[in-house]
């Protein structure tokens, strides 16, 4: 379905302004662009990421997507994992968010190991067993989407570094391509007509690092305004795509970076009559890499993990490779 057949956005919805951030501005080295970005990414920590020429592999995920959800349930039964690292081919089908409900009523997701998509043709994940139209669209539509959001993440971690006065690279090698970790592609399906406000993903901040929502147009991101009790919509805007800071660049920087809290609600009026496509892309570090405050790279990070009392004790400097999630 095109994006012109879906309903628009309600207008009269009370949403959170975004700052926007060009790519191809911060792919260039352009100072402001890059202060837009440290401004979005150390008090809100959503921004919305326009040219960073992602569209055409977005749709072909999503094509991919439907062409793998499209499958028999018993067929997707076969594929669904269970792993260390949080991976699933197909993910959701038996866990206790969906006891209760409608098949027709529940979520569906398609998860893709980083790993796997950097090493093929090698299977890096034992665990990870793909259906055979993954496997066919890997070289055309994963690894390039795969690998163009992880270019992305470089440099927008090089700025980071910049701004933290962290050496040169320094948080782009706790995220190596090339070493295990975490991240992961994933598609999501939410059926359509669900009840107005249902609740699709409770509140929570990401565990990783930094996280990239793609959407078909349909709304249904909330965020809790920082300091504040108010959930405000993001307004998914063509050609624009959603990022946010994780826990661990929150860790990492000693609380400079901001993890914010945020939930998903069934589309609103009456985009909630359409099925509601996402892509996702999630960058987390290595397996190696511990999480706690970079205080004896940056006198910035510890003089900022010092004022708010050592930020690393949330999670007691522990690996991420088995994904966290903090709930409200």
């Amino acid at each position: 379905m095109s994006y012109a057949a879906l309903p628009e956005f309600p207008a009269d919805i009370v949403t959170e302004s975004l700052r926007v951030v060009d790519y191809e501005l911060i792919e260039n080295g352009d100072e402001k662009e890059m202060n837009m970005l440290w401004e979005a990414a150390t008090t809100l920590g959503f921004w919305y990421l326009m040219n960073h020429g992602l569209e055409q592999m977005v749709e072909k995920m999503f094509d991919m997507g439907e062409e793998t959800l499209s499958l028999t349930m018993e067929e997707k039964m076969g594929y669904e994992q269970e792993s260390p690292f949080g991976y699933a081919s197909f993910e959701g089908l038996r866990s206790k968010f969906h006891a209760g409900l409608q098949l027709s009523e529940r979520i569906a997701l398609v998860n893709i190991a980083k790993d796997d998509v950097i090493a093929w043709p090698k299977q890096v994940r034992s665990r990870c067993v793909y259906p055979s139209n993954i496997y066919e669209r890997m070289d055309s539509t994963i690894a390039p989407f795969v690998r163009k959001s992880t270019k992305i993440s470089e440099k927008i971690l090089n700025v980071f570094d910049s701004k933290l006065g962290l050496p040169e690279g320094f948080l782009n090698r706790l995220h190596s391509a090339q070493e295990p970790s975490a991240s992961e592609a994933r598609t999501i399906k939410v059926p359509k007509n669900l009840p107005a406000g249902k609740l699709i993903f409770e509140a929570h901040t990401d565990s990783g690092s930094l996280s990239y929502l793609h959407t078909r147009g349909l709304g249904g991101l909330q965020i809790l305004s920082p300091g504040t009790d108010k959930w405000h919509y993001v307004k998914p805007i063509t050609g624009y795509t959603i990022c946010n800071i994780g826990d661990a660049l929150t860790l990492l920087s000693g609380g400079i970076l901001h993890s914010c809290i945020h939930r998903v609600l069934a589309a609103p009026g009456s985009q909630v009559a359409y099925e509601r496509w996402s892509q996702m892309f999630y960058l987390r570090p290595g397996e190696s890499v511990m999480l706690h405050a970079l205080s004896d790279r940056s006198l910035l990070i510890a003089e900022a993990a010092d004022k708010s009392g050592k930020p690393e004790s949330k999670f007691n400097q522990v690996h991420i490779s088995t994904p966290r999630t903090f709930r409200l």
